[in-house]
């Protein structure tokens, strides 16, 4: 079976270079993101196999759920997506396109999990620490886990800084029973 991610390349690729020949990136970004979360509906998978519906009106109804409004050329790729049978490839779609982004704006996308909600000032410290130790602009986003019990974890790319208590004595009981 073909990967999610290889089906989802080729159309991440064209969907950046369209955004960027027409300087619309960041546009571009806040439409995959409300088509990306319907697309992974669970509903969105009957609507989208449904052979009772024509492709227009899989499009029309998949329009109307994520109430974005789009450009010709954002509608044209949604179509074709729809022709292809590739819709519910969006999530995986996005995040490629993300990461194209990213790359060409020379940045990283950087989640920040903390036990407790974070002020502005202590978000933009760990920021500025972050930035420093990678070596690149961090687009964050923070959200609390109460499940870390204290301190915080944050997840660039693919690597991890486990600083909560929850890692800490997870990384204990590793120790203690080795």
């Amino acid at each position: 079976m073909v990967e999610l991610s290889t089906i989802a390349r080729p159309y991440a690729e064209a969907a950046f270079e369209v955004a960027k020949t027409s300087g619309t990136i960041a546009q571009w970004s806040t439409w995959l993101e409300p088509w990306s979360a319907v697309a992974g509906s669970p509903d969105i998978s009957l609507l989208a196999n449904n052979p009772k519906l024509s492709g227009k009106q899989v499009l029309e109804v998949f329009v109307e759920l994520t109430k974005t409004p789009a450009d010709a050329q954002a509608n044209n790729f949604l179509a074709a997506l729809v022709d292809n049978g590739r819709l519910l490839a969006l999530p995986e779609i996005a995040r490629q396109f993300s990461e194209l982004k990213n790359s060409h704006q020379g940045s990283s996308d950087a989640l920040i999990a903390s036990a407790f909600p974070m002020s502005d000032a202590e978000v933009q410290n760990v920021l500025g620490a972050l930035e420093q130790k990678f070596g690149t602009k961090l687009n964050v986003t923070v959200q609390v886990d109460e499940s870390l019990i204290g301190g915080v974890c944050v997840t660039v790319g693919d690597q991890i800084l486990d600083g909560s208590v929850r890692g800490k004595l997870n990384a204990m009981k590793t120790a203690l029973t080795a």
